[in-house]
């Protein structure tokens, strides 16, 4: 009994001994160590100190575009702006920052990109001020704008397309390059214009409607012009169209005769004068034989200058000295007195007529008649 304890126990103790040596051979296992609290803590409060001055710089950024955004607390100024065809967004964007309308200018892109404003800002001068917040802005550059500047422009019976185009330059409505090349080059809608070729700004001669017209300040040229043809649309109105139907003249026919009227009256006196150069028209066999010689045409193609004797010699289908009948087209833009005027002349066997010292004209049925008038105040004249 004793043999077999001790051999238990031995055969115990090989058990343990192998058991160490496996301890003994293996990895240490290391505990875990936890984080003191202290140091937690610190971590939670760095976290959340950024966290508010994250939010508090956010804060600050926000309120100072949306301050610029609604036009808050800025110093009171008002600014004349004008856009041309020639600016893009970023050009009127550049302005509005450089006159201190707004800070940021990315930031009213964006808005203008996001409500579509950007697309709805025209050419013009307008008046804008810092009251105005991004979309009162893009409103105040659009073509309905109530700030946007506009002229009142009188065109005058018996003004001439380049004259007319002169004047809109001269008041800021567009240039008369533009509009000569929009006169030009444009097929307008209008039945009265249908049979006039393109490529010549004097097409519209005579079409131009003498009257007062609001344009903004720029104008598009093209609206410019067109504005002045819709008048005379309204103007010459349908009835009238049917006369010159029946009369076996056409538009271009009677506005031509309306031009020459125009520039020869001295107010008093239209009917007579298309009396005067129908009664050429219609006997070309006769005393004038068909020449209208009427020295209005001379200054339209002399440049405006009075004419001279030299002048009917000028090669041009417009002089009225060289070339019987009517002009190839109207000399000026005649006023609705003078239309009527070519359209119902009076009934007289007039062929001449001469300015008197008087300032007014004085008609004759032959050339001798007028021949004796003109002698009468030559000597009187020298008296």
């Amino acid at each position: 009994m004793p043999q077999e304890r001790n051999y238990e126990a031995r055969d115990h103790r090989t058990e343990g001994s192998r058991g160490g040596a496996r301890e003994r051979t293996s990895a240490p296992r290391r505990r875990s160590r936890r984080p003191s609290t202290g140091r937690t803590a610190g971590f939670v409060l760095l976290y959340v100190a950024c966290v508010i001055g994250a939010s508090v710089l956010l804060a600050c950024i926000g309120w100072i575009a949306a301050g610029d955004l609604l036009a808050l607390n800025k110093e009171p100024k008002t600014v004349t702006i004008t856009i041309s065809s020639d600016d893009s967004f970023s050009d009127v964007t550049d302005r509005l920052k450089e006159e201190g309308l707004i800070e940021y200018k990315f930031l009213f892109k964006l808005f203008a990109a996001v409500t579509g404003g950007d697309d709805d800002v025209t050419m013009g001068t307008y008046t804008l001020n810092t009251d105005m917040d991004y979309r009162a802005l893009l409103n105040g550059m659009s073509a309905n704008s109530s700030t946007k500047a506009t002229v009142s422009v009188t065109i005058t019976e018996g003004m001439t397309v380049s004259e007319i185009f002169r004047l809109l330059e001269e008041r800021g409505v567009a240039t008369a390059e533009d509009l000569e090349e929009m006169a030009a080059e444009h097929d307008y809608a209008f039945s009265f214009l249908q049979d006039i070729p393109l490529g010549d700004a004097e097409r519209l001669e005579g079409y131009l409607f003498p009257d007062t017209y609001e344009f903004y300040t720029p104008h598009s040229a093209l609206y410019a012009i067109n504005r002045m043809l819709v008048r005379f649309d309204e103007v010459f109105t349908e009835e009238m169209r049917a006369q010159v139907a029946e009369s076996g003249r056409t538009i271009q026919e009677v506005l031509t005769v309306a031009s020459l009227i125009e520039r020869e009256t001295d107010g008093t006196d239209q009917k007579q004068i298309a009396s005067v150069i129908y009664n050429r028209l219609n006997n070309p066999g006769g005393e004038t034989q068909g020449y209208l010689q009427v020295d209005a045409t001379l200054v339209y193609i002399n440049g405006g200058r009075e004419p001279t004797a030299a002048d009917r010699d000028i090669d041009s289908p417009y002089n009225t000295y060289l070339n019987k009948g009517l002009p190839p087209g109207p000399i000026a833009n005649p006023g609705l007195e003078a239309i009527q005027a070519a359209m119902n002349p009076d009934d007289t066997s007039y062929y001449y007529y001469v300015l008197g010292d008087d300032d007014t004209h004085h008609f004759f049925r032959t050339y001798s008649e007028m021949q004796n008038f003109m002698a009468t105040q030559e000597r009187y004249g020298n008296s």
